[in-house]
């Protein structure tokens, strides 16, 4: 395997990601995902929070 220096490896990675159609697009749905999952979480688990009063 012959060794490729880091910035020959960037210039690559940079080339294959403007090929890319979806990927912005991929990368806003997994953000708003992610998003939703940590606000139903906080949602259902504020729920059992007890109170000492």
């Amino acid at each position: 395997m012959p060794h490729n220096p880091p910035a020959a490896w960037l210039t690559e990675a940079a080339n294959a990601a403007e090929q890319q159609g979806a990927g912005n697009l991929l990368r806003v749905v997994l953000i708003v995902m992610m998003l939703g999952c940590v606000l139903t979480a906080w949602f259902l688990l504020r729920g059992y929070k007890r109170k000492d009063d």
